[in-house]
């Protein structure tokens, strides 16, 4: 039987598999080695691979737990399948889904610098002086990813409709 790490490794391996499988459909162009199927792959096949590793890691897990030695008592209790950090997990998602909503209003430096603050606030309450870093961390997060997509892949990010920046 699988734990919820487990079943998490068996959703998120269907899932990389099947965008995965669906990345065959994109076209090679000629002129260029890297297409735009090479990224998508990449970052696919590697999820694939943790995830595949995630459930192997779980059913090990549990096989040892469920022998316990000479002398021992059994393992620990199955954990709740619903963490007690459910709040946090909501509120990521929330944050996520307003840096989406406002993206192409914001553009995607302040979008991505508001994004950023605000969930590593979030996620890691500071007060006083740690504020700083929090601020240095989204900056230096929008600009590097920035010149990463602008400049090196020629991506280009939206611009913000309320702010042209």
């Amino acid at each position: 039987m699988l734990g919820r790490d487990g079943w998490a490794g068996l959703v998120c391996l269907a899932g990389s598999l099947g965008l995965l499988a669906l990345t065959r459909g994109l076209p090679q162009p000629a002129l260029v080695p890297i297409g735009p199927g090479f990224y998508p792959r990449l970052v696919l096949g590697s999820t694939a691979l943790l995830s595949a590793l995630l459930v192997l890691a779980d059913l090990l897990a549990r096989r040892r737990a469920g022998r316990p030695r000479r002398g021992e008592a059994p393992g620990p209790a199955p954990r709740p399948l619903i963490p007690p950090g459910w709040p946090l997990v909501l509120t990521t998602f929330g944050l996520f889904a307003a840096y989406v909503l406002l993206l192409p209003g914001l553009g995607y430096r302040l979008g991505t610098f508001l994004f950023v603050g605000a969930l590593e606030a979030a996620l890691e309450p500071r007060g006083g002086r740690r504020w700083l870093l929090i601020v240095v961390v989204a900056a230096a997060t929008a600009l590097v990813t920035h010149m990463v997509f602008e400049t090196y892949l020629s991506v280009l990010l939206p611009r913000g409709r309320w702010t042209a920046f």
